[in-house]
């Protein structure tokens, strides 16, 4: 796997927080849902033939904005939810920053996602009743708040339910390192080919991603919702790739308590994906055999495709919509 430079690393972490009361605000705001706490579990920091990664579920909604510690994620998902709207799962191994946040709750199809990786470390602020025992069974050690944590934080200046943080290192004593990485994602010098792009859009029924290339910083410069998507800690988020990747999104077992249903995220699978890279677009299809595998990309000429150094944001569409 790749080697990382260090980010920069953000602000100061929240100065003012309440005790945690997982039952202020949980299920308030739009699309939310039932965030029970889930069972307890053990907290082992054993170690193994190679570090967890770190997977903190946080909040898009208009109100969760700024995040922090977002800049800081080797990878973020882009996840479809209830009415319309997003989730982001950013994912550490390089660098763990001092707050992550808002903290929200897990959806059933993170579960497929995660087993790409070693037994990692999901951060989450609860889920729906009927979905915790399938996460106290997954290959995962399971993080939410609870009387055996001291890891989560409430601001006092910010209304709940988007107000809950992570200080990471209270779960990781350290960065696992890059090769907890095991995304399947490769990284090299551009390909050939591509076509050149300025800019790319997503929409999701209630939310849209904009992402523009900065020739200047070498980053694609995000906005959400027509709006600049700026850091808590100060500056834009602005990842090296971006991936728009097409995947069936089916229903749940599961959904809010509006009586929302919960997007199914099938990411395993193969389909067809855009890769942008450079001030470029190259067309791909992406692979991803079973739940324990990485996702590969491969460019119309069946070689595999790399990613730039530096962050990559993976943007879940449905393939049976336009996004």
């Amino acid at each position: 796997m790749r080697k990382r430079k260090n980010r920069r690393r953000g602000g100061a972490l929240l100065t003012a927080a309440l005790t945690l009361s997982l039952g202020a605000g949980c299920t308030a705001g739009p699309g939310a849902e039932d965030d029970r706490r889930a069972p307890e579990v053990e907290r082992s920091h054993t170690a193994k033939s190679r570090a967890p990664v770190l997977a903190v579920k946080v909040d898009n909604v208009p109100a969760s904005r700024p995040q922090s510690g977002l800049a800081a994620a080797d990878v973020v998902y882009v996840e479809p939810v209830e009415a319309g709207l997003s989730r982001l799962m950013a994912v550490y191994a390089t660098e763990l920053p001092e707050s992550v946040g808002p903290v929200r709750s897990a959806r059933e199809s993170d579960l497929e996602l995660l087993r790409q990786f070693d037994r990692p470390t999901l951060a989450f602020s609860g889920a729906q009743g009927k979905l915790l025992p399938l996460i106290d069974e997954a290959p995962l050690r399971a993080e939410p708040p609870g009387e055996g944590t001291d890891a989560y934080v409430r601001d006092e200046d910010r209304t709940a339910p988007h107000n809950l943080y992570l200080r990471p290192r209270r779960l990781l004593p350290e960065p696992p390192g890059a090769d907890a990485l095991t995304t399947g994602f490769r990284y090299g010098e551009a390909p050939g080919g591509g076509r050149a792009e300025s800019s790319r859009t997503v929409r999701y029924p209630s939310a849209s991603f904009d992402f523009a290339w900065s020739e200047s910083r070498d980053r694609w410069l995000v906005a959400m919702d027509g709006a600049p998507a700026r850091t808590a800690e100060g500056g834009r988020l602005a990842p090296a790739t971006v991936v728009v990747q097409h995947v069936k999104v089916r229903e749940s077992a599961f959904g809010d308590f509006r009586g929302n249903n919960s997007p199914y995220v099938e990411s395993v699978g193969s389909g067809r994906a855009e890769v942008l890279r450079d001030g470029r677009a190259y067309d791909a299809t992406w692979k991803r055999g079973g739940a324990a595998d990485g996702t590969s990309f491969t460019g119309e000429d069946g070689a595999p495709l790399d990613f730039a150094e530096g962050q990559v944001w993976v943007v879940f569409v449905d393939a049976a919509k336009e996004s």
